[in-house]
């Protein structure tokens, strides 16, 4: 407001409450009423309130010419500013209040989309790659699933397990020996295609159970594969004179490819076994040589051959006899491979797996076996009494070793 405005609205209130004080004090100062003067008196009443009415019509016009038509009736009017601003009412001799101010509340600023509909906040966009990931590593997943689940159908289809439990059953005295047969077969079986062919030599004293363990292994793989895919080779009985011995590798050779090639037709791997292999002349071990060591194609090298032999049996029994109470098939395979070197180049591409001297308690266990499969009732003092025939070296470290193993258990119990 400007300061005309409201010093022209304080002098009209004056002025009116000017008028009301002379109407209190001429009614009071009037003298006792009569007829005379209370007429007098009604009639300056009366233009005393029209005067003030007129005041009172003047001061509305007034301030309805000013724009003041929003205001009450009867209350003072008040100009408004020609320029709007947001500075306070300062007047003259106004103080202002001492007390601190409310700070008014900022309002947050609302924000309209510039489009109509909802706006969603941006998800993080997936790429289209991830789901060819996750389609690779299921094929991935699938392809190792599958060759687990065909290293686990070779390994049933030759029953590998019936084997060991057979070979540990009826084979005394070589569960070390059996162990370590097994472990080769079960790595070499799990699997149809390799780059070489299994050669296994098995090696020991008379009687420990060679001959045995090589007819059982013989007699396992043509019930799994077929009589005509397994080789079982004697030499002093296909091949006795040293004359004969260029044309016997020759025929070995032929019925070696006849049954290899029959067998990749078939999809199994042929097994032949070599018995008494420290009788083969040396025109036959050059010919399995050749077929073993020779990169030829691929059918010959999904191929078996397991040699028995009793080479090297001094250095077995001088180590078992000075080494009684540590005695282990990985000291002795060193040892076997220097003799064996020696003796032919093909000795070097087997992998040489020693069998040990059997104890008193071994061949006990054969009689008992070779009683009951005859049809003796097994009577232990009778058992006792046949084991003591048998001869054994002096007892070294509270073991006694025998001399010819379970090779006379046959011809004892004969006698009986």
């Amino acid at each position: 407001m400007s300061l005309s405005s409201t010093t022209e609205s304080h002098s009209e209130e004056e002025q009116d409450e000017g008028l009301n004080d002379s109407v209190d004090e001429r009614v009071k100062v009037s003298p006792a009423p009569s007829l005379t003067n209370f007429s007098s008196s009604l009639c300056a009443v009366i233009r005393i309130k029209q005067k003030y009415q007129a005041l009172k019509r003047r001061r509305q016009e007034k301030v309805l010419a000013r724009g003041g038509s929003g205001s009450l009736v009867g209350l003072p009017g008040h100009a408004s500013p020609k320029i709007f601003t947001f500075d306070p009412l300062s007047l003259p001799g106004a103080q202002t209040s001492s007390g601190p101010q409310k700070k008014k509340r900022r309002k947050r600023k609302v924000l309209f989309p510039e489009r109509q509909g909802r706006r969603v906040a941006p998800g993080q966009e997936h790429s289209r790659a991830k789901y060819c990931l996750y389609l690779l590593c299921t094929i991935v997943f699938l392809q190792v699933y599958n060759a687990i689940e065909n290293l686990d159908d070779h390994v049933l289809r030759y029953d590998l397990d019936g084997l060991e439990k057979t070979m540990r059953r009826e084979v005394f005295g070589q569960q070390v020996a059996v162990e370590s047969l097994m472990t080769h077969l079960k790595d070499y079986l799990s699997t149809y295609v390799h780059n070489k062919p299994l050669v296994i030599s098995l090696h020991g004293p008379s009687g420990v159970g060679k001959s045995h363990l090589g007819r059982l292994l013989a007699a396992h793989f043509r019930s799994i594969v077929g009589e005509p895919l397994v080789l079982q080779y004697y030499v002093l009985h296909h091949c006795p004179l040293e004359d004969d011995a260029p044309r016997c590798a020759r025929d070995l050779a032929i019925l070696i490819s006849m049954t290899v090639e029959r067998a990749e037709e078939e999809e199994k791997i042929p097994v032949f076994v070599f018995d008494e292999a420290e009788h083969m002349h040396v025109e036959i071990l050059d010919a399995l040589r050749r077929l073993v060591a020779e990169r030829r194609t691929n059918e010959y090298m999904n191929t078996i051959y397991i040699f028995l032999s009793n080479l090297g049996h001094q250095d077995i029994t001088k180590h078992m006899l000075h080494n009684a109470s540590s005695v282990a098939s990985s000291d002795l395979a060193p040892i076997l491979r220097q003799t064996l070197s020696q003796l032919h180049p093909l000795w070097a591409e087997a992998t040489l797996v020693p069998l040990g001297l059997l104890e008193k308690s071994h061949v006990t266990e054969c009689f008992l076996e070779e009683l009951t499969r005859e049809g003796f009732y097994p009577d232990r003092n009778n058992i006792e009494r046949l084991a003591a025939e048998i001869t054994y070296y002096a007892v070294v470290a509270g073991r006694e070793y025998s001399r010819t193993g379970c090779k006379q258990v046959v011809s004892k119990v004969n006698t009986l």
